[in-house]
C-alpha cells in the first residue's frame, strides 16, 4: 500500500491523479487545481475559431481526410463539413482544400493558411495561459488544500 501512495503523491506532484480501486477513500489524493483558458476567436457574435474547430483542422492535417477527422472526434461528417465551409468563408484564403471522392478516393488537406491558423491559435493560447498565471496563484490561496 505504501508504494501505491508514493506513486500517487509523485503523480499528483505532476498534476495527475491516480485512484486505484484498492485505495480507501481517506487515502485518495485530491488533485491540485489548474486553470485552462479556452480561447475563442469571435467574428461579431459568432465564434470563428475555438478549440473544437482547431482540433478538427489538426486532425484533417494528420489524417488527410475530413471523414476520418470527423470520425476521430465523434462528429458527423456533415457537421465537420459545415465547420470547414464556415472556416473557409471566414478567412481570406481557404484553410482546408478538399478533393471529391470517386474511384481514387477523396481527401482533405490543410492549406498553408490552415497551418498558420492552427499555429497562431496555439501561440495565442499559450500567451493567454501565461498572462493569467499571477492571478491564478492568488486565486489558489482561496481554495481548500
Amino acid at each position: 500500500m505504501g508504494f501505491i501512495l508514493e506513486k500517487v503523491r509523485f503523480l499528483n506532484d505532476l498534476g495527475a491523479i491516480l485512484l486505484p480501486s484498492v485505495m480507501r477513500k481517506r487515502d485518495r489524493v485530491v488533485p491540485r487545481a489548474s486553470v485552462l483558458p479556452r480561447l475563442r476567436v469571435m467574428c461579431g457574435r459568432d465564434a470563428a475559431l475555438g478549440p473544437g474547430r482547431v482540433q478538427l483542422l489538426e486532425l484533417i492535417g494528420e489524417t488527410g481526410s475530413l471523414r476520418a477527422a470527423a470520425e476521430r472526434m465523434g462528429m458527423a461528417y456533415m457537421t465537420a463539413w459545415m465547420h470547414v465551409r464556415v472556416l473557409n468563408r471566414r478567412f481570406r484564403s481557404p484553410v482546408v482544400a478538399a478533393r471529391r471522392g470517386g474511384k481514387t478516393g477523396g481527401g482533405a488537406v490543410l492549406t498553408e493558411t490552415g497551418q498558420r491558423v492552427v499555429t497562431l491559435y496555439h501561440r495565442m493560447e499559450q500567451q493567454s495561459h501565461a498572462a493569467i498565471q499571477e492571478g491564478f496563484r492568488e486565486f489558489q490561496t482561496l481554495l481548500k488544500r
